[in-house]
């Protein structure tokens, strides 16, 4: 793939465009701008879902009409010396060899090339394929939201390419239901010893990333250790303010807290961080080898801590929740059935939050870790209130549009591709819901450690992911 290849190029537009979940009105004008200047008819639904719609190429007017579908939206992570806020700004991105990355910030691939893909497509002047519905959905990587909102009735077609899988080669026919519980834990609090000193503890340089294609990796999550570094200076280790993660769907890679230490215990509650930090590179340095805890001086005083029956709570809740693999699937080897991510911790003066996030490809698995995530909160004086989810996609072998799709990849590459379910959300999973009647598969090219600062883009899987979707569409009128 070249710097003049039509799908970067207007990759590198998209990246010029912020769109954080629940922001991407600036992307949903640029799109509708574009269709115009190309006399594509566009509408949105009531939740903010585009729909661009392309006649097809001539000989192709009797072919079924395709949808290609992916999602606006883009996890904005960053690491805390990243340049900019993808939140707001442009990406910086940087090429390496055969590689695309941003600059200390996530890059937006996931999904940002399906949109790149669909563009370039339309600009083709000798380009093959059938009347084509674009649908760009809104709020995906918040939970899978914007397409719960979706008009099923703005689609005529019944056949779906999602261009939202991460690994070049392999047609992803099936995907995990989620859902999410938000903890809330009450804080009491108490005026700060007065010969305290205020230090801020935290963990940091963790890998992180997604939380459903990244969980069997078994990275560490800032948050647990957090907690367990707290635990080990002991009770003379008052808790001042705590946060960490940022994300429902990534794995938490920063978290820290400002504590406030009796004087005379300083020296030693450095001794026991640098312990506990020996500690954890040898039980995960193999998947987390940049893990850093430190315990640093902090300018401003306390001015009150936890109780420490609080904190206790505190403490016991986060160290008790599940995090990571829950179960393995029997059915799709090597695949993760049902997982956990313990997401995010906000504090404020009245409460603790805690976000969750449950994936399982079986729904009553799924409710049984949602209904031990519950019970665990209530047991160490919480609330817990968990959503109605999303469902999972279950997967259909015998699916026409498998069928052709097999064919086109072994004629395009001449091997076959590898058929597989992910452990993440999809959203072909509420489409189908929405749409009765629709044939649906997804794919897409190579994307690393995507929901993380290390998120990357194979360029060459783009090349013939892209080759693939022209010759999927162009089959159709054969």
């Amino acid at each position: 793939m070249t710097s003049t290849d039509p799908v970067l190029n207007y990759f590198k537009q998209i990246a010029r465009i912020p769109r954080p979940s629940g922001g991407e009105e600036e992307i949903t004008v640029w799109l509708e701008e574009w269709a115009g200047t190309r006399g594509l008819h566009h509408c949105r639904d009531a939740t903010g879902n585009l729909f661009i719609y392309a006649p097809a190429t001539p000989g192709m007017e009797t072919a079924p009409t395709v949808v290609l579908q992916g999602h606006l939206d883009m996890v904005c992570e960053r690491t805390p010396d990243a340049p900019i806020d993808p939140s707001c700004e442009p990406l910086q991105l940087i090429i390496e060899g055969e590689w695309l990355r941003a600059n200390d910030t996530t890059l937006g691939a996931d999904n940002g090339i399906a949109i790149a893909m669909a563009m370039a497509l339309l600009d083709e002047s000798n380009g093959v394929h059938p009347s084509l519905e674009l649908l760009f959905t809104v709020d995906e990587e918040s939970g899978l939201t914007g397409v719960a909102g979706l008009d099923g009735s703005l689609l005529q077609g019944r056949i779906l390419l999602n261009l939202d899988s991460e690994e070049e080669g392999v047609l992803t026919v099936g995907c995990a239901g989620g859902q999410q519980t938000d903890i809330v834990l009450p804080l009491d609090w108490e005026r700060a010893p007065a010969d305290a000193t205020t230090w801020l503890l935290r963990v940091h340089q963790l890998y992180g990333g997604h939380s459903g294609v990244d969980i069997h990796h078994g990275r560490a999550n800032a948050n647990q250790i957090l907690a367990e570094a707290i635990e080990r200076l002991g009770t003379t280790a008052r808790i001042a303010h705590l946060q960490g993660g940022t994300a429902h769907n990534a794995i938490p890679r920063d978290s820290q807290a400002t504590l406030c230490l009796a004087n005379e215990t300083e020296a030693d509650a450095q001794q026991q961080v640098q312990r506990l930090e020996g500690e954890l590179r040898q039980r995960i340095g193999t998947v987390d080898p940049n893990l850093a805890i430190a315990l640093e001086p902090w300018n401003e005083a306390a001015a009150q801590v936890l109780t420490r029956s609080s904190q206790g709570q505190l403490l016991g809740l986060v160290s008790g929740l599940p995090h990571g693999v829950y179960r393995m699937s029997e059915e799709f080897s090597g695949k993760v059935q049902t997982s956990n991510n313990l997401a995010t911790l906000r504090m404020t003066e009245a409460q603790l939050e805690i976000i969750c996030s449950q994936r399982s490809f079986v729904p009553g698995e799924l409710a049984d870790l949602t209904a031990r995530i519950e019970a665990i909160a209530v047991a160490h004086g919480a609330g817990a209130t968990s959503d109605p989810g999303y469902p999972g996609w279950e997967p259909e072998m015998s699916s026409m549009l498998l069928a052709r799709c097999k064919r086109v990849f072994h004629r395009e590459f001449n091997r076959e591709p590898k058929i597989e379910v992910i452990h993440a959300g999809l959203e072909c999973s509420s489409i189908g819901e929405r749409v009765p009647g629709m044939d649906m598969l997804s794919f897409g090219p190579t994307i690393c450690d995507p929901h993380s600062p290390q998120e990357r883009l194979h360029l060459p899987s783009v090349s013939a992911v892209y080759r693939f979707l022209r010759a999927v569409l162009a089959s159709f009128g054969t």
